[in-house]
């Protein structure tokens, strides 16, 4: 096959939602399709011994939530998609933003029940800031719960999007009928017993004729009738231009663990959904179909098998082709590093592979080279915006429990703090070491990590940050400078990257420090240069 038809038959897609709507589920039912497992290990009841494909690290299948972004990778009707199944838990916010600098679209699941939910609002907002297409899926459509319509109009107020569907409920919850298929036109019966395997659909292009009646029975197939008349009195017509551009959202109803309205969907998403796209760097605009390789690091994963200890670098190819054993450019250490087994995901398999297209995410081992935001070249000097580091919400001491062992303590801390978990700050007066995390569950992750994976143990004490700001001034010299430093002196700490912080107590000794020391700025996030 040319260069020009791999790439036209790549899609990469985040799935993204609220902790519990059912993206892991859906990740897992896709994969079914795309053949790639047999059977899917039901993600909801952790007493099934096999866990969910996607969720591998230890921690994930106690709790049964998804704790890191995982890559999987199928084929389906000769289209080669890239999922990127992200943590829906708020204190793993951060490794989410991550992974939707490296989608093309995405798809955003919600529970029917529940509707839109805080976290599904904050990602969705930083897919419409970048222009992301988003398809929405309503998911668990096998239990009680809101009225179509309501839960319509739900996204179109709540996460600010225009919507259209393009398959609607036959009934809901108990009297869950099936699912008209306004993209295809065809009917889909549900019935309840066949969770593992795919249902049969029937076409039916006329909604007026008979056969609906036999199929729903006369009440459902009457209402069904008047709602898709209201669809299409109320909704605008799905325009593809709108939705690559991120001005339209088409929605679809099923029940994921059901395996139920998702054909619907991928066949749709691959009809539909971007081909990889250009992205833009500091320099310029890159365009996939360029001879030369470029691409980025937009995560890290430390350990992904215990028994060795290896890290991973996640790289997203924007343009060319990248090839094993061939030198390219690391363009922040400005040295040539050669790869002799990148791997292609498969949940727990990895495949060491020969070529990859843009659009495919390589993982790569990394003995600490790299950072997230990195680029790689065939020698063009680009660098992609990366992510900021926001500024963390909680804020701990991190104390050594094991003097023996206080050379894996500093190694893990390092190591962890490189795959971007926390952010790490050391005091300027007494050289402490204090994690800021957005989430509180994250000191419990970093602590059964380095005592699994490194040997180490920690405890924590708290602190008392409000938050912390990343300190600029123009004038290293001035005397407002040097009052700041030597007034605040118990305040202030080095990030890993050797930047000055400020570790603000309250909102109130923020604002009052702004206003004594008006020359100096403080940046939220670490990206400020």
């Amino acid at each position: 096959m040319s260069f020009k038809t791999e790439i036209n038959r790549r899609r990469t897609f985040g799935i993204i939602s609220h902790p519990d709507a059912g993206k892991t589920t859906l990740t897992e039912k896709l994969l079914l399709f795309g053949g790639a497992i047999q059977e899917a290990g039901a993600v909801k009841s952790n007493k099934i011994k096999k866990g969910a494909t996607s969720d591998f690290m230890e921690i994930e299948r106690q709790r049964g939530i998804s704790v890191a972004t995982s890559v999987l990778a199928f084929e389906y009707n000769g289209i080669k998609i890239n999922i990127l199944d992200t943590p829906g838990h708020k204190d793993f916010a951060e490794d989410t933003f991550r992974t939707l600098t490296a989608v093309d679209s995405v798809i955003v699941v919600i529970d029917v029940a529940k509707g839109v939910e805080e976290q599904t609002e904050k990602l969705v907002e930083v897919c419409r800031m970048r222009n992301i297409p988003m398809i929405v899926f309503i998911n668990k459509l096998d239990r009680e719960g809101k009225d179509a319509f309501d839960l319509l109009d739900e996204v179109e107020q709540k996460l600010g999007l225009k919507v259209t569907p393009l398959s609607f409920p036959i009934g809901m919850g108990y009297e869950f009928k099936g699912i008209y298929n306004i993209w295809e036109k065809n009917v889909n019966l549900f019935r309840g017993d066949s969770k593992q395997h795919v249902n049969d659909t029937i076409e039916i292009s006329d909604l007026n004729s008979e056969e609906l009646d036999h199929l729903v029975g006369d009440k459902a197939a009457q209402t069904l009738r008047e709602e898709i008349e209201l669809v299409e009195g109320i909704y605008p017509e799905f325009n593809k231009d709108n939705y690559l551009n991120g001005d339209l959202q088409p929605v679809f109803f099923g029940s994921a663990l059901n395996n139920f309205g998702v054909r619907e969907l991928l066949d749709c998403f691959i009809e539909i959904a971007p081909k990889p796209r250009p992205k833009q760097s500091e320099e310029r605009l890159v365009k996939p179909e360029e001879e030369k390789f470029t691409g980025f690091v937009f995560k890290i994963h430390a350990n992904m098998d215990p028994n060795h200890r290896n890290r991973l670098a996640f790289i997203k190819i924007v343009s060319g082709e990248f090839k094993r054993n061939t030198p390219y450019l690391h363009v922040r250490h400005n040295k040539k590093l050669k790869f002799s087994s990148p791997n292609a995901f498969f949940a727990e398999k990895k495949e060491i592979v020969d070529i990859s297209y843009p659009g495919d995410i390589v993982g790569l081992q990394d003995t600490g080279n790299f950072k997230i935001g990195d680029t790689l070249t065939e020698g063009e000097i680009i660098n992609y915006k990366g992510v900021p580091s926001f500024s963390p919400e909680h804020f701990r001491y991190i104390n050594n429990a094991d003097p023996m062992k206080a050379k894996q303590l500093y190694k893990g801390i390092d190591q962890l703090m490189d795959e971007g978990v926390a952010q790490l700050f050391t005091l300027d007066y007494n050289g402490r070491k204090v994690i800021g995390t957005v989430g509180a569950l994250q000191y419990e992750v970093i602590q059964y990590r380095l005592e699994h994976e490194y040997g180490a143990k920690c405890t924590y004490e708290n602190l008392n940050v409000h938050k912390a700001c990343w300190v600029e001034t123009d004038n290293e010299k001035s005397d407002e400078y040097k009052d700041f430093l030597r007034v605040k002196q118990r305040y202030l700490a080095r990030d890993k990257q050797n930047q000055l912080v400020f570790l603000a107590d309250s909102m109130f000794s923020l604002q009052m420090t702004q206003q004594k020391y008006p020359s100096i700025t403080f940046h939220m996030t670490s990206e400020f240069k």
